[in-house]
């Protein structure tokens, strides 16, 4: 008998083995379903999704179930901490991204046509020819006009794999029949360095919008540009960055720091510290740095400002920054979603965290800025509320403070008037920019011959250009009450911004958008005094 048992035993569990291998493969379990299956509270929730689906009465969409509890979970845990749904996550990425595969250019609606904004810099229309005002008709063969035409579909033919063709068909006004383009698709540059250009014959400037896979490099190459054009100081735009890689932030305040100068170091919620240096000679470390900061200023664009801060590098201009001091890790779920989950808190080389407070009530949390509005923080630093438990010094023996955002060096306080805010809001929301493309649309052959030199030395933007901006404002937006007032030439200056943008790019949108502004003529006093 006990002999028969030791041969049943081996063969009941060689069986077994089978039907559980069997059993598995016909169930599709992942390692992370047996790592958790013990887990009482995650069958539970399992269970009920399990139970909506097979169970209940009605048909239930499980899916949107699922994606609601993942948001409200993290909706407890802290503010930066957040779901990115599948549909979601290809568009959120690349904007992270330092490029795109597709044809490159902007675009926008007109009737039922989409019609050129204009070639991305650098892109496969660009090199091809295509113009701002061209109509694009077909892609190979299929028709992008028409009132049924989603957007989505739109850039799906436009869009595709690296190296593929597309032959694209379109009007141009003056010519008398459609132009035909083949265009290899290729990847197109979305910069994250919108300008850089020189202030004074010594002091440079860069503005970063973002800190995406590509923004050192980009940074990189605009510091040797403006080197080779004589700049002995640097003015470094970060406001209203909200931040990105934090990898792209350390290369970037490495390039002021010497060798072996703490950066930052974040401790995780064991308590475990990683602490990251200054490693390499960077092409600035022995020239003058002024950040421009504000409330816009966020994340990764805070650790460049703390570093070379409480490093007593450079001079921090501005207004006090966003405050956010958690580190994010991206999660891949399984289904094509993620969830950006925060694994870490980082510290400025002092030892302060700028995390501001945040506690269950996200609203509070993000409705921080009409705070600082109300209680004057915005034009005093007198009015900037600080802890002096959380006081720092710097190695210099400079006065520094956690809690919540970085506080520049040196303060300069917000245009609050009803009329600059009105513009700002008309330029950012992309309405100056509707009518100048129309305007130009009036005689597209003469603004697309027009050269730089020859556009800075006119006065393009005339009284006439004021009156039908105000009256395109009351027949698009009767809602818009634009106010002129003594605010004319802030407005003719935006104007002639975005057609720049239009026309030559980015570059030339920042330098005629720059002309008056407050920080950037507090930089250049600075930079006078110190010679």
């Amino acid at each position: 008998m006990k002999n028969s048992n030791k041969i049943y035993i081996p063969l009941l569990l060689g069986i077994a083995c089978a039907l559980g291998i069997l059993l598995g493969a016909k169930l599709n379990f992942t390692t992370s379903d047996t790592l958790f299956s013990g887990n009482p509270k995650k069958q539970k929730l399992s269970r009920l999704i399990d139970y909506i689906d097979y169970e209940y009465v009605d048909d239930v969409n499980t899916d949107s179930i699922v994606d609601i509890t993942v948001n409200k979970i993290l909706e407890n845990l802290d503010p930066h901490s957040v779901y990115i749904p599948s549909k979601e996550y290809d568009h959120v990425s690349e904007s992270m991204k330092g490029d795109f595969v597709g044809i490159g250019v902007s675009f926008h609606t007109v009737g039922d046509t989409i019609v050129v904004i204009q070639p991305l810099e650098g892109g496969p229309s660009e090199k091809t020819g295509i113009r701002g005002g061209d109509r694009i008709l077909y892609a190979d063969g299929t028709r992008l006009f028409g009132k049924n035409i989603s957007t989505d579909s739109i850039i799906g033919q436009l869009k595709g794999e690296e190296g593929s063709k597309v032959n694209l068909k379109v009007f141009r006004r003056g010519e008398e029949n459609l132009l035909n383009f083949k265009i290899n698709r290729g990847k197109v540059p979305l910069k994250s360095v919108d300008a850089a250009y020189m202030l004074t014959d010594k002091l440079g400037y860069v503005k970063v919008n973002r800190f995406s896979e590509t923004t050192y490099e980009e940074f990189d190459d605009a510091l040797e540009e403006l080197k080779k054009q004589g700049a002995k100081e640097i003015v470094l735009d970060l406001r209203n960055n909200p931040g990105g890689y934090l990898s792209e932030a350390i290369n970037i305040a490495d390039e002021f720091l010497k060798d072996d100068k703490l950066i930052l170091f974040t401790k995780n919620k064991s308590g475990s510290v990683e602490k990251t240096f200054a490693q390499r000679e960077g092409d600035f470390e022995n020239g003058k740095v002024y950040v421009l900061i504000n409330e816009g200023s966020a994340s990764a664009s805070e650790v460049v400002a703390g570093a070379l801060q409480d490093n007593d590098i450079g001079t921090i201009v501005g207004r006090r920054s966003y405050g956010k001091g958690l580190v994010q890790r991206e999660m891949e779920l399984g289904d094509g979603s993620a969830v950006r989950l925060t694994i870490a808190r980082y510290y400025t080389p002092t030892g302060r965290s700028i995390q501001k407070p945040y506690g269950e009530d996200n609203k509070t949390y993000y409705n921080d800025y009409m705070r600082r509005y109300r209680n004057g923080e915005l034009q005093s630093a007198d009015s900037i509320h600080v802890e002096d438990s959380l006081r720092y010094k710097t190695p210099g023996g400079k006065i520094v403070y956690g809690g919540g955002g970085i506080i520049p060096d040196v303060f300069v306080p917000k245009d609050l008037e009803a009329e600059k805010e009105q513009y700002m809001l008309l330029l950012n929301g992309g309405f100056m920019g509707r009518f100048i493309f129309d305007l130009m649309e009036q005689d597209r052959d003469y603004y697309n011959s027009i050269s730089q030199e020859e556009f800075e030395k006119q006065e393009i933007i005339n009284d006439q250009v004021i009156r039908e901006f105000l009256r395109y404002g009351r027949d698009q937006s009767p809602g818009i009450n634009i106010q002129v007032k003594e605010f004319k030439p802030l407005l003719k200056q935006y104007l002639r911004a975005v057609m720049a943008q239009q026309l030559f790019g980015t570059n030339a949108f920042e330098r005629i958008k720059n002309e008056g502004d407050r920080i950037i003529e507090k930089v250049i006093q600075l930079s006078k005094e110190k010679t």
